[in-house]
């Protein structure tokens, strides 16, 4: 499994994308950067994308890759899964025709240039020859985790934004890496807590509810003000193979 990191900031400044990360150039996680960081050919390989949550650091790549489709006059639809709850948020916030056009209707040629499909948290669904199960953890607004097993049995687990949470750690089972978020520092674990997000203490005792943690954990979501203060705090933790993601690197899983 080949994972290009496309966006890995928990806020958008110079030399920060938001959230997006693409899996064997066709599949997203999240989709916060699309366009403004790959170019065409890029784009037009992609087929599908997992929404983790509605908030816009992490959807905010959708339409602007459904109006370029739209010009280039691509035949092709991008198939957006998540949550029945997500996507609804999707149509009735962002597509609906008045913030942007509805790309669920409207087509480059005979399909609409982007489908909505539901999933059931806990509920396997198999995508291009891998299984994606969601698993719903503890944010501000309904919100879904995702682990991703490639057809050679590689599984890559992805928290999404999360608090505190249980469900997708007592899934978490023979992962070969993980990304895991971590917004704050540690002195501002109220607002992390009361906002469904991590601090690196949080994140140590969230890394000890697996059974078996994996080799390779990445760091995502750092919030860019207090991305010196994290690294820090991060690196001072007692856990092995911690690695902060870099927007524009190609990793193996």
């Amino acid at each position: 499994m080949k994972l290009k990191v496309i966006g890995s900031s928990g806020g958008e400044s110079p030399g920060h994308n938001l959230s997006a990360f693409l899996i064997d150039d066709k599949m997203l996680l999240d989709a916060g950067t699309i366009g403004a960081i790959l170019n065409e050919p890029s784009q037009w390989r992609i087929r599908t994308i997992l929404i983790t949550h509605a908030h816009l650091d992490h959807i905010k790549g959708i339409p602007f890759l459904a109006d370029n489709l739209v010009i280039k006059n691509k035949a092709h639809s991008v198939t957006v899964i998540s949550m029945q709850s997500v996507l609804t948020a999707l149509k009735r916030n962002l597509l609906n025709n008045r913030i942007w056009p509805d790309f669920t209707i409207i087509s480059a040629a005979s399909r609409p240039v982007l489908l909505l499909k539901a999933l059931s948290p806990g509920k396997p669904l198999k995508i291009h020859g891998y299984t994606i199960t969601a698993y719903k953890v503890n944010h501000s607004v309904p919100a879904v985790g995702y682990i991703v097993e490639d057809p050679e049995g590689k599984r890559l687990l992805y928290s999404g934004d999360t608090g505190p949470t249980e469900v997708l750690w007592k899934a978490a089972q023979h992962i070969s890496c993980a990304i895991i978020e971590v917004s704050f520092p540690n002195n501002m674990k109220q607002m992390a807590m009361k906002t469904g997000h991590l601090t690196p203490e949080l994140l140590l005792r969230e890394v000890r509810k697996m059974g078996c943690p994996p080799k390779k954990i990445f760091i995502t979501h750092p919030k860019p003000l207090y991305l010196r203060q994290i690294r820090r705090e991060i690196k001072s933790l007692p856990l092995k193979h911690l690695t902060f993601l870099k927007d524009g690197k190609i990793y193996t899983i």
